[in-house]
């Protein structure tokens, strides 16, 4: 398969039968309490390992979970019972319906054994990879450690191809070209994602939102020669109100990107592309846990309220330009979704994308905030595609380099020429 400047093997082009087969999956899954509230990430691995399964190899599975290393306790150590992937064992084995072995380290001894004493047909489940302080860092001889235990590679953690992590990326470079490939997963998100970048069917409208516009700001400026509409919600969208000289009382404001703001503000009239932004606000008192929310208008926004979601007026200057879409890209929430009050303009972005779906639009929703609000609102099943790469998705379009995908490529084309 060819994406972007990389051409990448798939399952079906490699001979992976009878092997110890290393997978890269994304497990990074919300837990609260020892208990996994949402175990999407682990059922959309779930393909990838039962192919592997039914061609007689073992399995090897490694993941990240959290971030450990910036959560210690208070004599500096790991919080391990928060962070261990052991939770994970019973969840995959009731997904898998087969017993699913657990080494207590990630590359180290109990790992190296298990992996070694591993017979076909059996899964093993690593320790958290961050629970290493070479994991973020790409330490190579950690990456060394963990590509001993397999005589192959598979990376299916779409979620992290970003990242040059010493599990997902500088592993990959210890593996020659027949010995390694991506997994269903990524395969299956690549395709989705080309289709966007690639033959966008037209009108093709992006909505953004979130909180800083600050993460947004690249896939806007690589997105305008190709959208027709950019809907914009969500706390980012106060910098852009500022830009053009409006009041926004105590809202979220990155106040170094108001010029940047101003200039994409300039750019989207010269590429002829519609820039909506709210006309009014759900609105409360941030420093006032009694205050009741109110709707106000941009034109008249009270100096002691914060925006907490999109109004009214804004959803229906939203709803027909949504509905006429053919190409939708969705990331970011319209409010702080995760509270009642303040989760109408989200869930009603969501039902009118939902609608337009049904009436032969393409839609990619982007992973995270904006994958759950979909999900909380019982409209995941009715949008075409649900990325499971938040960070992911965004550089892909903002078109950053993805060393994961670099270290797994058996050709990279020099697009210079």
């Amino acid at each position: 398969m060819k994406f972007l400047q990389y051409h990448l093997h798939g399952l079906n082009d490699l001979f992976l039968r009878e092997k110890r087969v290393l997978v890269r999956v994304d497990y990074n899954v919300p837990i609260e309490n020892g208990i996994i509230q949402d175990t999407e990430r682990i059922e959309r691995s779930l393909p990838t390992i039962r192919e592997l399964l039914n061609r007689g190899n073992a399995l090897i599975l490694m993941s990240h979970l959290g971030r450990p290393q910036k959560d210690l306790d208070e004599d500096g150590h790991i919080k391990v019972e928060k962070y261990t992937l052991r939770q994970l064992v019973q969840p995959l084995q009731s997904l898998l319906n087969r017993e699913v072995l657990f080494a207590e380290d990630c590359g180290g001894p109990d790992s190296q054994h298990k992996a070694r004493e591993l017979k076909l047909g059996q899964v093993l489940l690593l320790e958290n990879t961050r629970f290493h302080p070479g994991e973020t860092k790409g330490d190579e001889s950690f990456a060394q450690s963990l590509a001993t235990l397999g005589q192959c590679f598979v990376n299916d953690a779409f979620g992290t191809i970003h990242r040059n992590h010493a599990s997902n990326a500088v592993i990959a470079h210890f593996f020659p070209v027949e010995c390694k490939a991506m997994g269903m997963l990524i395969e299956e998100e690549l395709h989705h994602i080309s289709r966007i970048m690639n033959r966008p069917s037209e009108p093709f409208t992006l909505i953004l939102g979130g909180a800083k516009v600050s993460d947004k700001i690249p896939i806007i400026e690589r997105l305008l020669p190709k959208v027709h509409n950019i809907l914009i919600g969500g706390g980012m969208a106060f910098t852009f109100l500022k830009a053009m000289g409006y009041e926004i009382g105590k809202s979220i404001l990155q106040k170094s990107y108001i010029e940047v703001c101003a200039r994409i503000i300039e750019k989207a009239k010269k590429h002829k592309v519609r820039l909506l932004l709210p006309e009014d606000f759900v609105v409360v008192d941030p420093d006032n846990p009694d205050d009741v929310p109110s709707v106000a208008d941009v034109v008249a926004f009270p100096p002691d309220k914060a925006g907490f979601d999109i109004g009214p007026k804004t959803l229906y200057a939203f709803e027909p330009f949504i509905l006429r879409s053919k190409t939708i890209l969705w990331n970011g929430p319209m409010g702080v979704f995760e509270k009642e009050a303040f989760a109408r303009g989200t869930n009603k972005v969501a039902s009118d994308v939902a609608f337009a779906t049904r009436n032969k639009a393409f839609s990619l929703v982007g992973g995270g905030d904006t994958a759950a609000a979909v999900k909380k609102a019982g409209l995941a099943h009715k949008m075409s595609y649900i990325s499971t790469g938040g960070g992911a998705l965004l550089t892909i379009f903002e078109g950053k380099p993805l060393p994961a995908l670099e270290a797994l490529a058996y050709q990279i084309a020099d697009n210079s020429k």
